[in-house]
């Protein structure tokens, strides 16, 4: 009989854990986006009201 290392599997469970931390990974990204993030969204009213100043008259042509 061939006697193993008693490794069996080690791998499978390795790429098991990578591909478990990549799906929780993309349900995260997958609420974020689609729920709007954990912000409150936010009402703002901006309101600017500048007069612009009045220029002098213009001189007057010679002859007029």
């Amino acid at each position: 009989m061939t006697e193993g290392t008693g490794n069996s599997g080690g791998g499978n469970s390795a790429l098991a854990f990578i591909v478990g931390g990549l799906v929780v990974i993309v349900a995260v990204i997958a609420f974020f986006v689609y729920s709007g993030g954990v912000s409150q969204k936010k009402s703002v009213d901006v309101n600017i009201s500048a007069s612009a100043p009045k220029l002098p008259d213009a001189p007057k042509l010679p002859g007029n």
